[in-house]
């Protein structure tokens, strides 16, 4: 006997549910999935990206906060918790739920076997239609390797993947020239293998960002 599809959720019902929730979840469309726990490399890159981040912007008006805050892309209804989530400025609250942010600058999610695809193709796709946001990383497990993507003044995507003993410029954020995230502060005290860089979707890789030091 076939089961019978899952109940789609109204936002306000998925809201009431995500309180009193020991787990976080998804939600799009009506449609709610729960985000498994990560291990432990995925946690302590989590925390690593977050500090990398706050040495990089100091002081300036740019805040850096953990994936329990909830953020809402309005222009396609997802709700989600990336793993770390920049903010210039005050928080803009989502019309229907005061917790969730709309307005990232900066997003980060640390890839995942099982969630690398959505993470890099859809959620991105979702990620795009978010007008504040201005650099989305993708931090690698399996070797230390950062891919950026950046927006460019007209609205298109710089590609980049920065490795051991470079610094992804964020001087756009800070409005200091020398603000970058230090991908070897990012990866310091942890066992994540130094690799060669795999040649990854590359397209126009140099374009949009200064030189390194």
């Amino acid at each position: 006997m076939p089961r019978p599809a899952p109940r789609r959720l109204s936002f306000p019902e998925y809201l009431a549910q995500e309180a009193h929730s020991d787990v976080k979840h998804e939600w799009l469309d009506g449609q709610v999935v729960t985000m498994a726990g990560g291990s432990p490399v995925h946690a302590l890159l989590q925390m690593r990206a977050g500090l990398a981040l706050m040495t990089a912007l100091g002081r300036g008006p740019c805040r850096t906060y953990s994936s329990d805050l909830m953020v809402r892309v309005r222009a396609t209804g997802l709700a989600t918790y990336p793993d770390v989530t920049v903010i210039c400025g005050a928080v803009e609250a989502d019309p229907e739920h005061r917790h969730a942010a709309t307005n990232p600058a900066l997003l980060v999610e640390v890839l995942s076997p099982s969630t690398e695809g959505w993470d890099r193709d859809e959620k991105f796709a979702h990620y795009q239609q978010l007008p504040s946001l201005r650099h989305y990383l993708l931090v690698h497990q399996d070797r230390q390797c950062v891919e950026v993507y950046g927006r460019r003044p007209d609205g298109s995507w710089a590609y980049r993947c920065f490795g051991p003993g470079q610094r992804v410029p964020l001087s756009d954020l800070t409005g200091e020239t020398n603000s970058a995230l230090d991908v070897d502060l990012l990866y310091d005290g942890t066992d994540v293998p130094v690799r060669a860089i795999p040649p990854f979707r590359v397209a126009e890789p140099e374009v949009g960002w200064a030189a390194q030091g």
